[in-house]
């Protein structure tokens, strides 16, 4: 069965870059960003790991953690990360997981449970498991996003919505089309105009059911 949001996430053990990870415990009280990948050096990949090793202090300013999967062992992802961290600049310092069992692409539906892939595989063998899972504190799905081979992901929208996600979080608030973070939120309908007012204050009523308040403070 596939994975909805609010599902809690499968639990996992496997070896990474960083050493023997237990999933939930390495999540700990933070957000989680998994992402996969069909094969290491492979050339849209590097871009993205590059692009997540640029942007580990964005991360870290949202209480969120970021781990790679990748489908080859964990000594070629050390060789791997040489050539992301020449292409980027930075240091690849999140963890990179070795998924040749399928282990995890399997337990998150990133392919049918009995894919058969061959030794000495292709990227195009495990070409689905190119997905983005945005994972609360508590464990829970927020957000999953899974692209084709040839499209590589806009970490700045996987930003964006990390930051949507966490303002949003069990308050009566949602974010509108194309928001960007400081920009108006929508007060949800769990709150007449009388109680939005009080709680957000002055509302920008587009429709009776479509009302904005000013991006509440942290």
């Amino acid at each position: 069965m596939s994975l909805r949001i609010n599902d809690v996430v499968p639990n996992f053990t496997t070896d990474s870059t960083a050493g023997t990870i237990r999933f939930h415990d390495w999540i700990g009280d933070s957000y989680a960003i998994l992402f996969s990948h069909p094969k290491d050096f492979t050339p849209v990949c590097t871009t993205e790991f590059g692009v997540v090793a640029r942007l580990a202090s964005e991360f870290a300013k949202r209480n969120t953690k970021v781990m790679g999967v990748s489908v080859d062992s964990v000594e070629e992802h050390q060789k791997w990360k040489k050539d992301i961290a020449s292409f980027a600049g930075v240091p690849a310092d999140f963890p990179i997981i070795d998924d040749t069992s399928l282990q995890v692409a399997k337990l998150y539906d990133m392919l049918p449970g009995d894919a058969y892939l061959p030794d000495g595989r292709t990227p195009a063998h495990s070409a689905t498991v190119r997905t983005v899972f945005i994972i609360g504190p508590d464990k829970k799905l927020r957000l999953s996003i899974s692209y084709p081979m040839t499209v590589g992901r806009n970490f700045a929208e996987i930003l964006r919505a990390l930051d949507a996600i966490q303002i949003t979080e069990g308050v009566p608030l949602a974010t509108p089309a194309n928001w960007e973070p400081g920009q108006d939120v929508i007060v949800g309908l769990a709150l007449n105009d009388e109680q939005a007012k009080v709680k957000y204050g002055e509302l920008d009523i587009k429709l009776p059911y479509l009302r904005y308040a000013k991006l509440p403070k942290k």
